[in-house]
């Protein structure tokens, strides 16, 4: 005999488990504290680099820029990760959670571990960056608290993994997993392999920052810390390519065009994306030219693949179901009848958008050899990294959050004109600033140099006056991103704290024996969401839209690349 306390939400159908549901909103909360810390600290890393403000001193442009990449990339994130994947895991197929001691074990120890390494950089003496390369050393806490915040990750991933098998134990749901939490599945298999990938390199960098190791080889140490650094932005791709078939269901009922073709592509995101990594390392010496070319042509050209399966069957599928609604007019009616008021599909939208046209066309650019030369440690690379990350993987977690705020905490949404505006003032501006400083980065602006004027130096550069105003602009396009940040947070706090409470059934105790499961109500979403669909659309050619947007971005694609060739051949001229 099992105890169980579940509730039915009315409105969706969907079944939330009483510990599951906490420690979703304990890690969503722990996520938006990180991003709002994250967010104060980008204003006054916008604020140095626009030339002329130059806010901050080097000595603590470089403190906050640490802080700003450790609680973005790495607690903002994954905090709300975790809660995507108990999500996925225990709320799609309506089972408990498996070990909720270790849930809650692996939450505290993330909240101390990201408490710990913050205070290390605050406290003056850590400003490393978020690559914290070798020889440049931090203080203990600044490795332990990372440490401790990827063992308690880990955990969450394990305690995911126990809760698929809790569910297929007790027959919570029928067939293959659903697509999402198959995504989910994905995500949390790159996060096992990202975190061993940070414990392999952090662990002897804390002892050699408290004297037990006497060196630590450079070059080693940023091999495999790019196998940690870059992989976590990895476990985003699947992530947030997961809310990307969440949300076409929640908003439009959609079915994957071929459930099969995408879950291969799920799939090739394992085997292959992790290789992506290879493009930091391209103009590092010890590593041969066929480990390089390999790693980031034949290989890494799967995992683009993979992304560009999903760029066409997101939108392919949101097609076909407003196609079925009667938006058969031309090509893009079903888009402009897309509900676009609705920040959960407006953010999905402008994610799936950005992430396809800015950070994937640029990450391939990047990924080849001689082309990674022209724009290698310039700030076209967090240029690149904020259209993946951020116009991608946070515009998508913050469209998921318009959806879990009454479903998962039970409150209406605060505000809801600033809502229905919110994901287009913070995509819209990210946008433009990951676009105007990967043009600045094209014309040589260096990435990790607090000045680009050089002010005081007897050998300073004088960049293009174009570079100086790209800055400007990314700047501008930087504050207008904040804005809309801010407005998130603004909805977000004030209606889980103050928002009207939503009145739903409270938590029944079930007493099941096993092999019984809690029997939802038959809402659209919990249908659209976490059932197993068949192929669609294999019969004839039923998302002529979508395609011709493919097609556009593919000719996009192709002049990018040729530009970046056309301007390498300007670089180095023949004499």
């Amino acid at each position: 005999m099992i105890n169980r306390n579940f509730r039915t939400d009315p409105a969706t159908g969907l079944v939330f488990h009483e510990t599951a549901e906490k420690l979703i909103r304990a890690n969503a909360v722990a996520a938006v504290v990180s991003l709002l810390v994250g967010g104060i600290l980008a204003f006054f890393v916008i604020m140095t680099r626009w030339p002329a403000v130059h806010l901050l001193p080097a000595d603590w442009f470089y403190l906050v820029l640490t802080a700003h990449g450790v609680d973005m990339l790495v607690l903002w994130i994954i905090f709300f990760e975790i809660a995507v994947l108990y999500f996925a895991g225990c709320v799609l197929l309506k089972c408990r959670l498996a070990a909720p001691k270790w849930a809650w074990t692996g939450f505290w120890l993330m909240v101390i571990g990201g408490i710990m390494n913050n205070v290390a950089v605050f406290r003056g003496d850590s400003s490393v960056m978020f690559t914290s390369y070798v020889p440049m050393g931090a203080h203990p806490a600044f490795y332990l608290g990372l440490i401790l915040f990827a063992v308690g990750a880990l955990i969450g991933c394990f305690v995911f993994l126990g809760s698929l098998v809790v569910a297929k134990s007790e027959k919570t749901y029928n067939g293959s997993l659903p697509l999402v939490t198959f995504g989910a599945v994905v995500a949390c298999i790159i996060a096992v392999f990202t975190i061993a990938s940070g414990a392999i390199i952090l662990i002897p960098t804390f002892l050699w920052s408290v004297g037990l190791i006497p060196t630590i080889d450079s070059l080693m140490y940023k091999t495999v810390w790019w196998a940690f650094g870059h992989s976590s932005q990895q476990i985003n791709v699947s992530a947030h390519v997961a809310i990307w078939y969440a949300i076409a269901a929640i908003v439009f009922g959609a079915k994957p065009m071929s459930e099969k073709v995408s879950r291969g592509a799920f799939l090739l995101y394992i085997f292959f994306l992790q290789l992506a990594s290879a493009h930091h390392l391209l103009s590092d010496p010890g590593l041969t030219s066929n480990w390089k070319i390999f790693n980031t042509s034949y290989a890494m050209y799967l995992a683009v693949l993979a992304s560009m399966v999903h760029g066409l069957t997101v939108p392919g599928a949101i097609e076909v179901a407003q196609r079925q609604k009667g938006y058969n007019r031309g090509l893009f009616e079903w888009l402009r009848k897309a509900p676009w008021g609705n920040p959960v599909f407006s953010g999905m939208f402008i994610s799936l958008v950005g992430f396809g046209f800015l950070g994937g066309i640029s990450g391939v650019m990047m990924g080849t050899e001689q082309l990674n030369l022209i724009i290698h440690n310039t700030i076209y690379v967090p240029g690149h990294f904020h259209a993946t990350v951020v116009v991608g993987t946070t515009l998508a977690f913050m469209a998921m959050t318009y959806f879990l705020i009454p479903t998962l905490f039970r409150r209406e949404i605060m505000f809801p004109k600033l809502a229905k505006w919110q994901p287009y003032l913070f995509g819209l501006g990210m946008s433009g600033f990951a676009l105007f400083m990967m043009g600045a980065g094209t014309l040589g602006v260096p990435r990790r140099h607090w000045d680009m004027t050089f002010a005081g130096n007897p050998l300073g550069y004088e960049f293009a006056g174009t570079a100086y105003l790209m800055m400007g602009l990314t700047a501008i396009c930087g504050l207008i991103a904040i804005i809309g940040g801010g407005a998130y947070l603004l909805i977000t706090v004030g209606s889980v704290f103050f928002g009207k409470k939503i009145d739903v059934p409270e938590y029944r105790t079930l007493t099941l024996r096993e092999g019984a499961a809690p029997r939802p109500v038959r809402q659209p979403v919990a249908v659209a969401i976490g059932a197993h669909h068949g192929n669609i659309g294999i019969a004839g050619f039923v998302a002529p839209g979508t395609f011709t947007l493919a097609m556009v971005f593919l000719v996009a694609f192709v002049l990018y690349y040729f530009v970046n060739w056309k301007y390498l051949s300007t670089v180095w001229p023949l004499s």
